[in-house]
């Protein structure tokens, strides 16, 4: 394999990298060596000596400080831990300032198609701080699709049992959106999870 070719492989590995952005970005780095690629480069090489994994969450922390800032945050509510699937959407749930507990990054979702099953999520590491922190409620922050879908299933069969209180986030209209917006299976999602008034 030459090392366009590993370029090329390494780069359609990345999350939302096609096959042929792959290959405009491969181009572009070959092209420009003293430019971009030197940046990227110096900066795949700082990210790798200063950056992990949180122990505990998911999300992406300074080697230093491990566990991160939020599951080392005495201030949040340590009876809620949310589900979500990447860390990234750890990011987009603490924007909207609505949510103040824990988090666990799950770093991915089961998907038959793309042969990630179970195993493959971090499901182990849940099961042990379920028992080792004491949460009271498990929000599944999952996607709504098929994947979602089975990925909250899963969960929901290996919490059975304990005495933990399971939710999933509400399906529904968007804020400031009508229904002549929206699409069948999200208006009904919206009827079926009606509140009362």
């Amino acid at each position: 394999m030459t090392a366009f070719e590993r370029l090329l492989s390494a780069l359609s590995r990345l999350p939302g990298i096609g096959r042929r952005s792959a290959e405009r970005i491969a181009v572009r780095l070959a092209r420009d060596r003293d430019g971009i690629m030197k940046e990227l480069v110096e900066a795949l090489e700082a990210a790798r000596n200063s950056l992990c994994g949180c122990g505990l969450c998911g999300s992406v922390t300074p080697l230093d400080r491990n566990p991160c800032r939020l599951c080392s945050d005495p201030g949040r509510d340590s009876d809620a831990l949310c589900v979500v699937e990447e860390p990234d959407d750890i990011a987009l749930i603490e924007r909207s300032g609505a949510f103040r507990g824990r988090y666990h990054a799950l770093m991915g979702r089961i998907s038959p198609m793309k042969g990630e099953g179970p195993a493959d999520l971090r499901l182990r590491t849940l099961a042990q701080r379920l028992d080792r922190e004491g949460f009271k409620e498990v929000i599944l922050a999952l996607s709504t699709d098929v994947e979602g879908d089975t990925t909250a299933s899963f969960i929901m069969e290996l919490l059975k049992g304990r005495p933990i209180r399971v939710t999933r986030l509400a399906f529904g209209l968007p804020a400031g959106s009508g229904i002549k917006y929206s699409d069948p299976l999200t208006l009904a999602k919206a009827i079926q999870g009606r509140q009362q008034a």
